[in-house]
């Protein structure tokens, strides 16, 4: 991938932060270029789709090429609908569990599939696998002839040893709770209609993206900004900047296929969440407290396909830790939804 500049130390407001994560790399705006019709993008309105369909957008116009994006979503905020406007995206509300709104929706021969449910699903189990695991097949059947990149997650291979590595593809899947149950129902009723119906699909196992206002890395500067312990037993992760998630989930269009391509979405590092904390404690000149001590497994996952695929990342765990550490020095805003990273029983 293209990389970004080298000289951004840091990231000013939120209107650079939003231009950073849309911006297209030269391997993006050509495969879009050579992508034909329109892009849909269902559940756009979540914490990674406006920047992912700003990036489609953005690389449409780079590439002259002269294609709709439309976003769906129930938009329960205006700003939000109103912010993809403006970028020239077209927006549809819809509640895709309605199978008339689904109905309604515009034909398109290439589907980014990210709608889903994570947060609250241990309160809600039914809606829960509604979403992750019914929806998919509304989809399949909505859009049996389009290519579909559909989003799922790394969390349904259940726990890895570190010295393993990360889980890889081929890994037999192992789920804890229900939301990760509910997420492998959601890639074998994918899997199921693309044989069925011949849809070419690529399904992204991702582990973690994250950005400034979000992730896995932004939890734990904010623990050591505000003096709160740091635990421990979930001793390690993947995290993988959001842009570069977004360029490789447009570049997933090109390697669709039937049965579907499954591929790990996360970034090159395993890190030490005790270095991690450490390192946010010598950059914002805080303490930093622990509690408990690393397991030997984690939620980790092995990405060496996906870079085979689309390239390496353009950010690194490095550039994140200081981008990150700035933000949260300077009082940067925040979507104030914790990740629960250190769940280890997989209830969100």
């Amino acid at each position: 991938m293209t990389p970004l500049p080298q000289d951004i130390t840091s990231i000013r407001d939120v209107a650079h932060l939003e231009e950073l994560l849309s911006e297209p790399t030269e391997a993006v705006i050509h495969a879009i270029g050579q992508l034909e019709g329109d892009i849909v993008v269902l559940g756009v309105g979540g914490k990674m789709g406006p920047s992912l369909a700003t990036m489609a957008k953005r690389a449409s116009v780079a590439a002259n090429n002269k294609r709709h994006v439309i976003g769906v979503a129930r938009f329960s905020s205006a700003k939000v609908e109103q912010e993809l406007q403006r970028t020239g995206i077209e927006t549809v509300r819809a509640d895709l569990l309605d199978r008339e709104s689904l109905a309604r929706l515009p034909d398109a021969p290439n589907v980014i599939y990210m709608a889903g449910m994570k947060f609250g699903s241990t309160e809600n189990e039914s809606l829960t696998w509604a979403m992750n695991s019914f929806l998919p097949g509304l989809v399949s059947e909505r859009y049996a002839t389009s290519r579909i990149v559909a989003f799922s997650t790394g969390n349904l291979y259940g726990l890895s040893r570190v010295a393993q590595g990360g889980s890889r593809e081929q890994d037999t899947p192992n789920p804890v709770g229900e939301y990760a149950m509910s997420c492998l129902g959601r890639e074998r009723i994918f899997e199921y209609f693309s044989r069925t119906n011949q849809t070419k699909m690529a399904i992204l196992r991702l582990n973690y993206a994250t950005e400034l206002r979000y992730g896995v890395l932004l939890d734990i500067a904010q623990r050591v900004h505000t003096g709160q312990p740091v635990p421990l037993l979930m001793g390690y992760l993947n995290a993988l900047w959001q842009g570069d998630a977004n360029a490789m989930s447009l570049l997933a269009l090109s390697y669709v296929s039937h049965p579907p391509n499954v591929i790990n979405l996360a970034g090159p590092e395993l890190l030490s969440v005790r270095r991690l904390a450490e390192e946010f404690g010598d950059r914002m000149a805080k303490p930093v407290r622990f509690e408990g001590e690393e397991s030997d497994d984690a939620l980790l996952s092995n990405a060496e396909k996906a870079f085979g695929l689309f390239g390496r990342p353009r950010v690194t765990a490095q550039e994140l830790v200081a981008w990150i550490a700035d933000w949260v020095s300077s009082g940067g805003e925040t979507l104030a939804k914790p990740t629960h990273f250190e769940n280890r029983a997989g209830r969100f």
